[in-house]
């Protein structure tokens, strides 16, 4: 049976969200799930759900449960907050767990699947920088395959799960970097082919992760999304329209 548009009454009060529907006329087969980096909030997100306006696809961007310090504004998703004595930057890998059982247990195992009647096929989780680090981390805990994870600028977490020998995680995965003082490094990119059994990185020509900025930078993601995204309308899914 599909699955039904999601309404905020699906999810505790606790989580904070937004639900941007599919496009008139198109039943929501899918679900695209939006995480913001460290220091944002889920508005940011909300717009580019509006922007995608992906067919068959409803998209819900969720704000990171913790609040940054010192009357700062933004949220994070790290179970703690540790800033670098010598340069004064924030970590973004404090550990995932908290956000983890907001994301995977709150939002798409009790909410989406339990309640709105989705598979875990159909459900695709898109994030940047620590988002994106928690896309992956939430896909690498769960035991079977999302329909899909692309973190940009978002490297796997150094306290994610290992697979179990000879198992890797069936979930795809495709990381968008900059080809120069990225985030996710040569080391990284191990690790996240040690954990993933399918993976797809692609480098952009700059210096710097950031969201994706041109039509030649978007390409990549929107072909990996009309691969992932399923069809209940007969149209072939790379039919997926570039905007």
């Amino acid at each position: 049976m599909p699955g039904r548009l999601p309404t905020h009454a699906d999810f505790p009060s606790t989580v904070t969200l937004s639900i941007t529907p599919p496009p008139p006329s198109h039943p929501p087969t899918n679900i695209l799930i939006l995480l913001h980096g460290l220091g944002d909030t889920h508005a940011a997100f909300t717009k580019l759900a509006t922007q995608l306006n992906l067919p068959e696809t409803a998209c819900l961007s969720v704000r990171a449960p913790a609040p940054l310090p010192f009357d700062l504004p933004g949220f994070h998703w790290g179970d703690d907050m540790v800033f670098d004595q010598h340069t004064g930057e924030m970590d973004t890998d404090t550990g995932f767990a908290a956000s983890t059982r907001v994301v995977l247990d709150k939002v798409i195992k009790e909410g989406l699947i339990a309640k709105c009647g989705y598979a875990a096929r159909e459900i695709v989780l898109f994030g940047f920088a620590q988002g994106g680090m928690l896309a992956l981390h939430v896909a690498s805990s769960l035991d079977g395959e999302l329909g899909g994870v692309v973190s940009i600028g978002g490297a796997p977490s150094l306290s994610a799960p290992l697979p179990l020998a000879g198992k890797k995680n069936r979930t795809p995965v495709l990381v968008c970097k900059a080809s120069r003082a990225s985030s996710v490094t040569d080391s990284a990119e191990k690790r996240l082919k040690d954990t993933f059994e399918f993976t797809e990185v692609k480098e952009w020509k700059r210096a710097g992760d950031g969201m994706m900025r041109n039509r030649e930078e978007m390409l990549p993601i929107m072909q990996f999304l009309a691969r992932r995204l399923r069809s209940r309308r007969g149209v072939p899914e790379g039919s997926v329209e570039l905007t």
